[in-house]
């Protein structure tokens, strides 16, 4: 069995407390001079004004459930279990709004008390949360209140274990509670991993992965967490679901594809089937200069479509490459500038030596032969070294008065120059002079990639309103500009007004007769992703 006590993220700010610090001076030069500062500390954790705790009647029937130990209603405990990570999360609770929190937080040890657990929230009309790592950034925790006799976070900190591995079939069933690390310490002791590696990777979920289709920075390599996913066991108002009976079948409709990406709204994951691999033998990362983020993508789809992808494949734009994003321990230091400027492209290769060598070999002769420059493996090393780290500038920036958030899309190949400019253009007109936008793509496709978005800018008296219409125009400029609303970060709350654009009437109807049929009481993560 993993250790329960894994250090919990901070209430107010990304990851452990002991890794966080201010910012380093060069990047504190560098935004002070463009976009300006102002101290903005947080309030105290005692100050956060919560929900009204359980009523002790209803705390009593919950304790019957799962054991006293597991039903906590203090407000520490609650304080961590208060919405996700996105900036607008934060931005709430570091003014003292803690008014989304749970009014009780259930720990389950089993199936069986996670069917139990749904049963008595049917019957009593209470709203359940399920929560595996607290790292959504698109709202998806805060459980609409209306109509309910309360809200409990049904934390899954107690699905930690490694329930079997089949090595002829190189799978393996994991419960859902299982951090990133835990699952890869778990896997590494029989030789396996699993390769997603998203830069939530730290403290996200099993489970989280699985119901917010997430996609990991080794994606070209090893794939997207949903193309891993061979089975699921879930936990519903109408009982239990088993899906995955085979490696591939023509049993109508795949209904591993109606749990993934639903975030909890029509069911409780408790056991994970993945495929995985063998541990690789050679890690190897470079980094790569192209003249534009054109030649460079332009090289990246060529990859694509080749055939030859490496494991970890990604490019800053010309923006991103200049501040030196890639190494954010570094921002505002020696940049990209000093090897050329133009665009920072990273390629990692993961596995046995030989095939790593052959993978590499020829990588390399494409990228040269479309105008890249190979400038060794010491800039790999460096974002390979740091690629967890980003989150943590965020929280440094905001105490400092500069308003930071990400926003990511999708697109075809031959929409993606469109897209770029219009997302761009929406996020500077609404945000005005003095604002940073940065751009890399990090996941490629035969037919496309992904755009990832970081903005700075100045908070100004309203911050989360000044984010709110900057985050509504961009996502105006994706939908209208024929791009997803999200690549991997999923739905929650944020994305429903352009989710119901993106699937159409038909599509919406679709999505509310599954949640009615399955979920009639609408207990399941109220709120969340249905429009």
């Amino acid at each position: 069995m993993s250790d329960h006590r894994t250090p919990e993220m901070h209430w107010s700010r990304w990851g452990n407390p002991a890794e966080a610090g201010p910012l380093a001076e060069s990047a504190f030069a560098l935004v002070d001079a463009f976009i300006g500062t102002t101290d903005t500390p947080a309030v105290d954790a005692a100050d956060v004004r919560l929900s009204e705790a359980l009523a002790p009647a209803l705390v009593s029937e919950l304790t019957a459930i799962v054991g006293a130990e597991f039903v906590l209603t203090d407000h520490e405990t609650r304080l961590h279990r208060t919405r996700g990570k996105s900036t607008p999360d934060l931005l709430k609770l570091r003014r003292g709004d803690g008014s989304d929190s749970p009014d009780a937080v259930v720990r389950p040890g089993s199936h069986d008390e996670v069917v139990a657990l749904i049963d008595w929230c049917v019957r009593r009309t209470v709203a359940l949360v399920p929560f595996g790592g607290g790292t959504s950034v698109v709202g998806g925790l805060a459980a609409r209140r209306d109509g309910f006799a309360g809200v409990i976070s049904l934390d899954l900190i107690r699905f930690d274990k490694l329930i079997s591995v089949d090595r002829d079939s190189m799978t393996v069933v994991l419960e859902p509670g299982l951090r990133g690390p835990q699952a890869e310490a778990l896997l590494a002791e029989h030789g396996l991993t699993i390769g997603h590696f998203p830069q939530s990777f730290e403290y996200a979920s099993i489970g989280g992965f699985a119901v917010t289709r997430s996609s990991g920075q080794s994606s070209a390599g090893y794939g997207r967490f949903d193309a891993l996913v061979v089975g699921l066991t879930v936990a519903t108002p109408q009982g239990t679901l088993e899906l995955g009976s085979s490696p591939a079948n023509a049993a109508g409709p795949d209904l591993r594809e109606v749990i993934m990406g639903s975030e909890g709204a029509f069911g409780v994951v408790t056991a994970v089937r993945l495929r995985v691999r063998p541990l690789p033998a050679v890690k190897v990362y470079e980094s790569w200069r192209f003249d534009s983020f054109v030649t460079g993508h332009d090289a990246m789809r060529t990859l694509a479509q080749s055939g030859v992808l490496p494991t970890v494949l990604r490019l800053s734009d010309e923006n991103e490459t200049a501040i030196n994003l890639a190494k954010p321990s570094e921002i505002g230091a020696a940049s990209g500038a000093d090897q050329g400027g133009g665009c920072l492209m990273i390629t990692g290769y993961e596995g046995e030596q030989a095939a790593v060598d052959a993978k590499r070999t020829a990588v390399t002769a494409l990228l040269e032969g479309l105008g890249g420059t190979n400038l060794g493996t010491e800039g790999g090393d460096a974002w390979a070294a740091g690629r967890f780290h980003g989150p943590y500038l965020r929280d440094s920036l905001l105490d400092v008065g500069v308003l930071v958030e990400t926003l990511e899309t999708v697109t075809f190949w031959s929409n993606l120059d469109n897209v770029y400019a219009r997302v761009k253009e929406a996020l500077t007109a609404a945000l005005g002079d003095a604002t940073l936008v940065l751009c890399h793509i990090s996941h490629v496709y035969e037919t496309g990639a992904s755009l990832y978005f970081t903005v700075a800018t100045k908070a100004s008296d309203d911050p989360l309103a000044r984010w709110l219409a900057a985050k509504a125009a961009a996502s105006d400029a994706m939908v209208h500009n024929g791009a997803s609303i999200t690549h991997h970060h999923a739905v929650g709350q944020d994305h429903k007004p352009w989710l119901a654009q993106e699937i159409g009437p038909v599509g919406v109807q679709i999505l509310r007769a599954i949640k009615e049929r399955l979920d009639p009481t609408g207990v399941l993560n109220p709120g969340v992703l249905i429009p």
